[in-house]
């Protein structure tokens, strides 16, 4: 799944909403209602899970942005999420966008947190870009949503899949792991992380706390 993330040399978005942005993107592109009908869309869906699934997270900016989002995808804030297609298919309007640098400097000052929501936890010792963390956190809604009652996944969905996202030291992350209700991701290690690493996992709502950044 290729990602094109906006990020205008002029006001680019805070790195946290541009996360939350990515993880509800590539998820609503799985949970598309045209997804459930016999087509394009549920064919390379189906295509992209029979074998290993990556994603790719491209920056853009200006015209190459607004270039994108005539491609079938869905577009969340800062980011838009294409209908996956192999390599060797990938339109030329993203494959010219550039994959490397994609990265955004640490948010300062409180977050906002909905309390009603899953939230995403990003192992911050393994220092990676906010284009490598997009691509993460996308995995991690993914696989949240695979793992929790298809009637739960419907009201999320029908919500807009709000969520939360935070990056944290690696004790507070291992503490994070630990609870019964993560939901982990593992890297294959193709880029910026060592193979095998678990990068980020989700939690259920009510199982982190926000004013002590820990597990609640």
């Amino acid at each position: 799944m290729q990602m094109a993330i906006n990020l205008p040399k002029q006001d680019p978005p805070a790195r946290n909403a541009m996360l939350i942005d990515a993880a509800r993107a590539a998820l609503l592109v799985c949970l598309d209602e045209r997804a459930e009908r016999d087509g394009f869309w549920r064919e390379r869906l189906e295509a992209w899970y029979s074998h290993r699934i990556r994603k790719v997270a491209r920056r853009a900016r200006n015209k190459a942005w607004d270039d994108v989002q005539a491609l079938p995808g869905v577009t969340v804030g800062s980011v838009r999420a294409f209908v996956p297609s192999a390599v060797s298919e990938v339109p030329h309007e993203l494959a010219k966008l550039q994959i490397r640098g994609t990265d955004l400097p640490a948010d300062e000052g409180p977050l906002p947190f909905d309390p009603t929501a899953p939230t995403i936890v990003v192992d911050a010792s393994l220092e990676m870009t906010a284009g490598k963390a997009a691509a993460q956190v996308g995995h991690a809604s993914m696989l949240y949503a695979a793992a929790r009652p298809e009637g739960e996944v419907r009201k999320w969905v029908a919500a807009g899949c709000p969520l939360n996202v935070r990056e944290v030291p690696a004790d507070v992350f291992a503490a994070c792991a630990a609870h019964p209700g993560a939901v982990p991701v593992r890297d294959a290690g193709f880029t910026e992380v060592a193979p095998g690493s678990m990068t980020v996992l989700t939690l259920p709502p009510g199982a982190f706390d926000p004013e002590s950044g820990r597990p609640g």
